[in-house]
């Protein structure tokens, strides 16, 4: 009876398993389906269905990955699905998630690069793309808003916001050649730099 029992169990945890990874699969298959942009524009679709419909994560864990996520290699959207995919169902759910954001602009952009020349010369196609230009750019700046409205609103973490916005508008209009990874190790630093000060004050007022 007990084996029976151990054997139910087990086989409900395996199904759970295969339903958690297919449900990764299919969710950020949708997602890589249906966003269109690019990475910074899949965030806001991400934290939409990731954290406010399904929450598999939280509003905070949302902002660390994708802070881990731009400062790591390759796309910052499967660098997200690969840590939203890990935390959700392990090693295999990060490999699901990520083959799953991936594989339809692989199929799509496949399909597209065998007559492309052709496809962007039809009329309506290039006007299309015009219109998904500025849909682009509006969920970037939701994604933006959102989690600028979710951090921690202290002095530090304002002036490291400012600041960097200023820089990153000084980079545009002046077209000067400065990597985004460069602006963050130097937003890093300014934080840690902070952090240890104030540590250092502490212990001293303990003393």
């Amino acid at each position: 009876m007990k084996i029976g029992v151990i054997q139910s169990s087990s086989q409900a945890a395996k199904n759970q398993i295969i339903y958690e990874i297919i449900e990764l699969f299919l969710t950020f298959a949708k997602i890589g389906l249906f966003t269109f942009g690019g990475g910074y524009a899949m965030l806001a679709i991400i934290e939409n269905i990731c954290v406010e419909k399904r929450n598999w994560i939280t509003h905070d864990e949302m902002m660390n990955i994708t802070v881990i996520a731009e400062s790591t290699p390759g796309p910052v959207a499967i660098n997200c699905a690969t840590f939203v995919g890990y935390k959700k169902a392990k090693i295999l759910g990060a490999i699901f998630a990520t083959i799953g954001v991936a594989l339809p602009s692989f199929i799509i952009i496949f399909a597209l690069s065998m007559f492309l020349e052709g496809f962007l010369e039809i009329t309506w196609i290039a006007h299309a793309f015009l219109g998904i230009k500025i849909a682009v750019g509006i969920l970037i700046l939701d994604a933006a808003i959102k989690m600028i409205k979710k951090m921690q609103k202290k002095p530090l973490q304002i002036g490291i916001l400012l600041v960097s916005f200023a820089v990153i508008m000084l980079v545009n209009v002046l077209k000067l050649h400065i990597s985004s990874i460069m602006i963050m190790l130097l937003a890093a630093g300014v934080s840690v730099a902070f952090f240890l000060l104030n540590k250092g004050k502490r212990k001293e007022g303990q003393a």
